[in-house]
């Protein structure tokens, strides 16, 4: 079975204000207002994926709470910016366990070389607790 793209847009804007539990008229309103941006046919209809009525009900259910559009939209920026720097911090991350490694690898193979191995000018790794390593290089 194939999983539909949750960006895909897929819905009506009946459908969509539907299972977002608001009038079509307010999705109208928050596309003026900048909020969703809902994908278009070749004919110019509106298209909501699955991860636009999600959106829909987050701002319905900010709304309801009292939070005023322009704090709706704050809000939706400082998320937007969370979930980017939460993709850049596992990248991050992820190069530098490969640095990590690579430097593991390549003390082993100079450690393990001939007596004139250029181990003096690798930075040296220490472990400092789980998950810490610390790197510096020794004096020349």
């Amino acid at each position: 079975m194939v999983t539909p793209d949750p960006s895909a847009g897929v819905y009506v804007i009946s459908v969509a204000a539907e299972l977002a539990g608001l009038h079509p008229q307010t999705l109208r309103t928050y596309e003026r207002m900048g909020l969703i941006s809902p994908g278009r046919t070749g004919g110019g209809g509106r298209r909501y994926s699955p991860r636009d009525v999600e959106l829909l009900r987050v701002i319905a259910e900010l709304t309801s709470h009292g939070i005023g559009i322009e704090g709706v939209r704050r809000i939706l920026d400082l998320e937007n910016q969370v979930e980017a720097l939460r993709a850049r911090n596992a990248d991050l991350v992820a190069e530098l366990e490969d640095v990590r490694t690579a430097m593991r690898e390549l003390l082993a193979v100079t450690r393990s070389g001939p007596a004139n191995a250029t181990a003096p000018r690798l930075p040296a790794l220490r472990a400092r607790s789980e998950g810490e390593v610390v790197v510096w290089r020794r004096g020349r």
